[in-house]
């Protein structure tokens, strides 16, 4: 029979070390947690928990941190998890690993919760790469990924991740940032880095630093990456933000046949152009059926959290609402009602699935 351990880095994680361990704990053979600098009660909190804690000494590095990590756990399979992620659904597949030879890796959806606070967060699937077969490595100073030449499966197993809250946020503002620049200097053409640069500076607002570093992903990015998809919605997003609503279409234009299945793309295009139609009413007129078509055509996809980073409510409840505002400024009174009724109806959907 196989070994399974969880394999956690952490530093000051007092506030949900926790509830990462305990959400695991009886579906694993070990857990490991590589404490990396706190000065905080995690150490002592993750031993109570029935953590394995081993310190290692920071080196700006996280593959470093993550490799040294898997080498202490030792296990035919690991389960990689961050502090502030907890699973939610999957024990069987996990299980299921014991008996299964460490062949491939295994990809977890990863729920993230962005907002204020878990109660009224938005949430985005991510596809991520978290069960490895032992000799799996990781590359990359930031935001690191694990090599390895096994097939990808995914697996029936879903994590949620609160590190995107505000507070979570603000606590770790400018440590990613310096990260990200040291690694480009290091590696400037790697357009995964340029990527999540933007990511981070778009998060604090900076849209325009960001749209330089989008930029440079979107002209190097191959239609095979994961996150393109991503990238192409925090474009649009960005190109908003800073008026450049033409450009904005034009690129939309051209990414309809690769996008055209997203709820996502379409909630985006629609927000887009009603943007644009506020700033310049003159082109209310011709605007508002693109919106409206827009909406509707993401409310027919459906939701889709099999894509990555799709974010909840787009396919549904969220463009139901949009559709029942825009409804009402046009004074089309009954329709808006019926979007207004059927976002209710979704909303409870979606509450009773969670």
């Amino acid at each position: 029979m196989n070994s399974l351990a969880l394999v956690t880095i952490a530093r000051n994680e007092a506030r949900c070390i926790e509830r990462c361990l305990f959400s695991v704990r009886a579906h694993v053979d070990a857990m490991w947690v590589l404490d990396t600098g706190s000065d905080d009660a995690t150490p002592e909190m993750a031993r109570r928990a029935g953590a394995r804690v081993e310190t290692f000494r920071w080196c700006d590095d996280f593959s470093a941190a993550r490799n040294a990590a898997l080498d202490l756990a030792d296990a035919d399979w690991a389960l990689v998890l961050d502090a502030d992620e907890w699973l939610v659904d999957g024990a069987t597949a996990l299980h299921a690993l014991r008996h299964e030879p460490p062949a491939h890796v295994g990809v977890l959806r990863v729920d993230n919760l962005y907002g204020a606070d878990a109660a009224r967060a938005a949430r985005s699937a991510s596809w991520l790469s978290r069960v490895l077969p032992r000799g799996a490595r990781y590359q990359g100073r930031i935001h690191e990924q694990p090599q390895a030449h096994w097939p990808r499966r995914r697996l029936p197993v879903t994590v949620l991740h609160d590190g995107y809250l505000d507070d979570a946020m603000r606590a770790k503002q400018g440590r990613n940032e310096a990260l990200l620049r040291r690694a480009l200097a290091e590696r400037p053409d790697d357009i995964y880095y340029h990527y999540q640069l933007g990511k981070d500076l778009e998060l604090r607002g900076a849209f325009g630093d960001a749209l330089p570093c989008y930029q440079r992903a979107w002209a190097g990015a191959s239609r095979a990456d994961p996150w393109r998809h991503d990238l192409a919605l925090r474009l649009l997003f960005t190109l908003k933000k800073l008026a450049q609503h033409a450009r904005a279409v034009q690129l939309a234009d051209a990414e309809q046949a690769s996008f055209g299945d997203s709820p996502d793309f379409w909630f985006t295009l629609g927000d887009l152009l009603l943007d644009w139609a506020a700033r310049e009413p003159a082109r209310g007129s011709a605007l508002v059926p693109m919106i409206e078509a827009a909406w509707q055509r993401a409310v027919a996809i459906g939701e889709r959290p099999d894509l990555p980073d799709s974010v909840a409510g787009r396919g549904s409840f969220l463009a139901a609402h949009n559709l029942a505002v825009l409804y009402d400024g046009l004074g089309r009174h009954e329709r808006a009602a019926i979007w207004r009724e059927r976002e209710r109806a979704m909303r409870a959907a979606a509450a009773a699935a969670d």
